[in-house]
């Protein structure tokens, strides 16, 4: 009898390349920094990422005067409580200005509002004459789907009908965020499309969380080795969508890679890395957004990780993808 041959042993895909000054960032990153999400260790990594992550009061966000910073409650979803947004413009602007709506990252379980806004105020609202709004949306998995995206479209909502109290220009809001937070953003596009409500003139999606299914080649490939692997993204999907993780049905609110019609959005900035877990999501979101017609600039920085700008920040690539950053943000305003 002839012996049944064996199947013959895939190996595992090999990472990209790191840029190497990426990859002496990362290799000084301790290993509690690569520890991975797991549902296992999911609330003793959100009560220290609380305790750790830096979150400037009001008075030290103001930076002696440079900048207008409030705290604002609004009314949340239907039968749900009040939205924290924290806004900040730089001081002494006249006249109604362009509006950056922004949702912070940290997987929908991590992160808050205030920790963002130096980087913002200094990026964009002084040198571009910007005004932001950062949202306290609820977290994972206390809140589940739908309720941070629901966070997010009452404050945008809110911010819209009283944009003449707030000095910004209806006409000229900007919504973005980043890795989670960009997730929302591109989900709030969807909703907002689809509710007929405020219309954003732009879409800033910085290595945005789009999809729950975790079947992109590179979701397998960086598996270990990116700063946020499939583990990770699996602890916090898990984590937001409960019951309905990897449902058929689930709504394309939820996860925007699943939506099957991107034509009315507003232009997007779309960036990735291309040593990242979501660089095959992102590339395959651009995509689906030319197919329907729709405008996308997409940036896939080569041998960059998931948060590459935030670790590094002071590497030639990270330079380069904040001055990519600006002058989309320049054109769109114009």
């Amino acid at each position: 009898m002839t012996p049944t041959p064996r199947p013959a042993r895939v190996p595992a895909p090999q990472a990209p390349p790191f840029d190497p000054e990426l990859g002496v960032a990362l290799a000084s990153l301790g290993e509690s920094d690569r520890e991975p999400y797991t549902p296992e260790n999911l609330v003793v990594r959100q009560e220290r990422d609380a305790a750790l992550r830096p979150r400037p009061t009001v008075e030290e966000l103001r930076a002696g005067g440079r900048f207008e910073v409030s705290e604002l409650h609004v009314p949340g979803p239907p039968g749900e409580p009040d939205v924290t947004l924290v806004s900040a413009r730089p001081a002494g602007l006249a006249g109604p200005l362009p509006l950056l709506y922004y949702m912070h990252g940290g997987g929908m379980i991590s992160g808050n509002a205030w920790s963002v806004l130096p980087r913002l105020l200094r990026s964009w609202a002084q040198p571009l004459g910007l005004a932001v709004l950062s949202v306290e949306y609820r977290l994972a998995p206390r809140t589940r789907y739908p309720g941070p995206l629901e966070d997010c479209y009452a404050g945008l909502a809110w911010a819209a009908e009283h944009a003449t109290g707030l000095g910004i220009d209806p006409a000229r809001i900007l919504i973005g965020g980043k890795s989670a937070g960009a997730g929302l953003a591109a989900a709030l596009a969807l909703l907002a499309r689809d509710r007929c409500g405020p219309a954003p003139i732009g879409q800033l999606l910085l290595c945005p969380m789009l999809d729950d299914r975790g079947g992109t080649f590179s979701s397998h490939q960086m598996a270990g080795v990116d700063t946020w692997d499939r583990t990770s993204n699996a602890t916090a999907w898990q984590a937001l969508l409960g019951d309905r993780y990897g449902a058929d049905d689930l709504p394309h609110y939820a996860a925007p890679a699943r939506a099957a019609d991107l034509s009315g959005l507003p232009p997007a900035y779309i960036e990735v890395g291309s040593a990242e877990t979501f660089r095959d999501e992102c590339v395959a979101y651009a995509d689906a957004i030319w197919r329907s017609g729709g405008q996308a600039e997409l940036h896939v920085w080569p041998g960059a990780f998931h948060g590459f700008d935030t670790i590094a920040p002071r590497a030639a690539l990270s330079q380069d993808a904040r001055e990519a950053r600006t002058r989309w943000l320049r054109r769109v305003l114009r």
